[in-house]
């Protein structure tokens, strides 16, 4: 069946339908890079076919990076046959047949010698699966990687590690003797490598082969340890390869492993230049019709950050990475997660089993989880006192936009809900060093953690207000009034900053000179950034009058409902404009300092600075009151208006085609892809030089409009948007782990987890103990992946024969509940919990929602299941 909108090249099913996570086959393959390392430790990809590629390890972004001959390597042999030895990878694709120098694959990988004749991928963030296929190996063979991921525990899910099963099943009728040869090349130190030493361990719990450099100090940033470890008892060690000319390592270790058995080596190798590889080689009988699984982690420990970006007058400052305050050296992490390992892979396997089982289309769940990855990548740091730090994305070779950028990260709603209390630092170190006494907030946090931040730049109007939301949201999420006690007189200050220079008559309409993320200012009155001015007076009212401060409660909600009224001027009958004014330079912090760029005027129109919007219809123009949606807000301009708007952003600014359209700006899509532009103009006039990103496709900013239509009743519009994003990353173009936008894991795609919010309609007050939530795709068969701060599980609804029941289930920690809210008219309640009824208080409205109020405030622990039960 077709979209009800003719504007839509998708089918209803192709939208709305769940479906399995995708598997990649064939040309699908080539871009694959799936990111495994802990949130702040740095990542390695594994690749399409099984290959490991860009070990961005050692505190930077690395792409390209490669550790020679790090591949593994199978050897079965079926009772009474000959062995069959295969480099357990699919076939070498893509752009490998030439080689990075024209040379050909390259041999460092194993590209020359025998794999499996073919391999599918399934990407089920944060597990990989590949199945790989040989009519000659007799055995069935796959492998999965992950890294720790569990809500609501940061530290376990910042392990620096990549953690690879093998899976061996037989379906023969006789046993096959099994060796997998994991390989590690000694690469600590890098770029400086040399004086490396390789040595077996064994701690009783992991051993394989500890790597080290005694070239470097432990306090330099070149000193660490790597880890090529296992908890599997039966091995074969080779602490270093035969050392011989041209081609000699390689031939020698493939005619071993053929043969069942590298040369035994469990004495220390040291090496002066150059460096060694190591293998570990893990034996197995697997009997007729078993399976045997057999664990390789490569664990990683570079203890010292370096500031390497900026200025190195004065030296280059160092700091230690948070996991470095937890574990003494790579055999450490790995000892922790052979101790844990039960445990770490249950829990990750239980929220992905939990995410994965939501009924939400496929296309979201695809865009959610692959974005959850993000946290995963070079992007963020985890500073040695626990503060989380984001760059904006990721350059091949170093962080892109330093700064945990508070406009960029306006956008990213997944590490709030997945990781509150990370969240939470970033907040605090905003108001604790970002924040000047006159209110001016340097929107990029500088490093080392306690360098005075630069006040000689605007502020960023989104960023700075869209931080005041940032808190009431964090706030709703953990209820801790004594944490927002202690930012309270600073959120004040920096909201109360925008009548210094942005709303000087503090009318609700800012007419000044207003910095954001298109890198520019815009001149004069426009809904981008007021709406995250109104949202900011909102969140500030309701946690003032929480807080007992009636005095700005009462001022806040005054200047928002003038500001509310006083915008509207802006509205064309389609969507709101800018209203460009040129005298907004006099509201400016820095004076007359028009858009940088060279000239200050728009050639064709004068009147115009360059890089403004006017009557542009801007994809932006909504962004507050989309995260007013999120937090609650209500609505922050006439909610026809609101409506309209939204309808009129996804009718000129998306397309199911871009063959058409003319970009002389940066590239995110483009032919027949579908893709949601910055700005459109309609109308006309459009300036002879718009702001700089205008004719882009960014997407972030399609899951935060997608998200917005969805909650404002348009599902397949928005549902269509994300189809659009997705389909672009399919492997056979971009990676699907790797939305980019200025640089690689983009953080701004991280609004991808607001499309999951705006299908279940979930909020949670942790203050008032309150849950809501209102499916709004499959009300009548319908589940939910949902994380807070003290717990995460899953909410669902179903719907037969005349009964509704709703469902919230704790899969971890505890979730209190005072009352539930429901998107629709409560009927006849019966709510059970732990085999017995839970007395009800009431039955009420709350924010125009139906709710069951509950006698005494009830706590759902891990495990258990609130049932709600309906009659009609």
């Amino acid at each position: 069946m077709k979209s009800s909108n003719p504007q839509i090249p998708y089918s209803r099913e192709e939208l709305l339908n769940p479906g399995p996570p995708r598997t990649y086959r064939g040309r699908e393959l080539d871009n694959i890079g799936f990111p495994l390392g802990g949130i702040g430790t740095g990542m390695i990809s594994l690749g399409g076919w099984g290959q490991l590629h860009d070990f961005e390890i050692f505190n930077r972004p690395a792409k390209g990076l490669e550790f020679n001959y790090t591949f593994f390597t199978l050897r079965a042999q079926a009772e009474g046959s000959d062995a069959v030895t295969r480099v357990v990878q699919g076939p070498v694709a893509g752009g490998s047949f030439i080689g990075k120098r024209g040379w050909g694959p390259t041999r460092m990988d194993g590209s020359g010698l025998p794999h499996f004749t073919s391999v599918e991928f399934t990407g089920q963030f944060p597990y990989a699966r590949l199945d790989f296929e040989d009519a000659r190996v007799p055995l069935d063979v796959s492998m999965e990687a992950f890294n720790p991921l569990i809500p609501l525990n940061p530290d376990d899910s910042g392990l620096p590690a990549a953690l690879f099963t093998f899976i061996l099943h037989n379906p023969g009728d006789v046993a096959v003797d099994a060796t997998l040869f994991a390989n590690l090349e000694n690469k600590v130190g890098h770029p400086d490598v040399g004086d490396g030493r390789i040595e077996y361990y064994d701690d009783g719990c992991s051993r394989g082969l500890k790597m080290s450099s005694t070239k470097h100090e432990p306090d330099s940033p070149r000193h660490g340890t790597l880890a090529l470890a296992t908890s599997h008892e039966e091995l074969n060690v080779q602490t270093h390869w035969f050392r011989g000319g041209w081609f000699d390592a390689l031939h020698r270790f493939w005619d071993q492993a053929s043969e069942g058995e590298l040369e035994e080596n469990r004495e220390p190798a040291t090496i002066e230049n150059g460096t060694d590889v190591g293998s570990i080689g893990l034996k197995a009988t697997v009997q007729p019709g078993k399976t045997v699984r057999l664990p390789v982690w490569i664990v990683w420990h570079n203890p010292n950050h370096e500031k390497y970006w900026g200025s190195a007058d004065g030296g280059r400052p160092v700091w230690r990475n948070f996991y470095a305050t937890q574990f003494d050296d790579a055999p450490g992490v790995a000892k922790y997660i052979a101790e844990n390992y039960a445990r770490l892979e249950g829990d990750t396997r239980k929220f992905a089993d939990a995410l994965f089982s939501s009924t939400l289309p496929a296309s979201v769940l695809d865009a959610v989880s692959s974005q959850i990855s993000i946290l995963k990548t070079t992007t963020c740091l985890r500073l040695e006192d626990g503060t989380f730090y984001g760059w904006e994305g990721c350059n091949p070779d170093s962080g892109c936009c330093e700064g945990t950028c508070t406009h960029v990260w306006n956008y990213a709603q997944a590490l709030p809900h997945l990781f509150p209390s990370l969240e939470r630092t970033i907040r605090e170190k905003d108001y604790e060093i970002n924040l000047h006494d006159d209110g001016h907030m340097t929107f990029r946090m500088p490093l080392p953690l306690g360098v005075v931040p630069d006040a000689g730049f605007h502020a960023a109007t989104d960023g700075q207000l869209g931080g005041v939301m940032k808190v009431y949201r964090d706030w709703l999420l953990c209820g801790d009034d004594e944490w927002l006690k202690r930012l309270w007189p600073s959120v004040k200050g920096s909201l109360e900053y925008a009548w210094k220079y942005w709303d000087r008559d503090q009318d609700g309409v800012m007419e000044g000179v207003q910095h954001n993320t298109y890198d520019i200012e815009f001149y004069g009155p426009n809904t981008m950034l007021g709406s995250f001015y109104l949202g900011a007076l909102r969140a500030a009212e309701e946690m003032a009058k929480h807080l007992g401060d009636d005095e700005a409660a009462e001022l806040y909600r005054g200047v928002f409902e003038s500001g509310r009224a006083g915008h509207e001027y802006l509205f064309n009958g389609d969507y709101y404009i800018q209203d460009v004014r040129l005298e907004a330079q006099e509201q400016s912090s820095h004076g007359a300092d028009l858009a940088y760029g060279g000239q200050s005027l728009d050639p064709v129109n004068p009147k115009y600075p360059k890089y403004q919007y006017g009557e542009g219809c801007l994809s932006d123009q909504m962004i507050g009151q989309w995260f007013a949606r999120i937090v609650g807000l209500g609505d922050l301009f006439d909610g026809d208006g609101v409506r309209k708007t939204m309808e009129s952003i996804f009718r000129y600014n998306w397309r199911g085609d871009l063959t058409e359209h003319a970009n002389p700006q940066r590239i995110y899509a483009l032919n027949d892809e579908a893709g949601l532009l910055l700005a459109s103009w309609p109308h006309g006039e459009r300036p002879a030089l718009p702001f700089v990103y205008s004719d882009e496709v960014w997407c972030g900013i399609e899951y935060q409009v997608a998200s917005h239509l969805i909650y404002e009743g348009m599902v397949e519009e928005g549902l269509a948007v994300v189809k659009g994003v997705r389909d672009r990353h399919t492997g056979e173009r971009r990676n699907p782990w790797d939305e980019f936008e200025c640089g690689h894991h983009y953080a701004r795609s991280m609004a991808s987890y607001s499309v999951l919010l705006a299908l279940s309609d979930f909020r949670y007050h942790a203050g008032r103990k309150a849950l809501h939530f209102a499916p709004r795709v499959s009300g009548d068969d319908f589940a939910c992946f949902y994380s807070v701060d003290s717990a995460w599980g899953m909410v669902k609804q179903y719907e037969a024969l005349g009964m509704r029941r709703v469902l919230v289930e704790t899969h971890s920690g505890s979730l209190t509940l005072k009352s539930l809210s429901l998107g629709f008219a409560i009927v006849n309640p019966r709510a059970r919990l732990a085999g017995n009824d839970v007395p009800l208080e009431r039955v009420g409205a709350d924010g125009g929602n139906d709710s069951i109020v509950f006698d005494e405030p009830i706590t759902i622990n891990a495990g258990e299941t609130l049932s709600v039960s309906f009659w009609d």
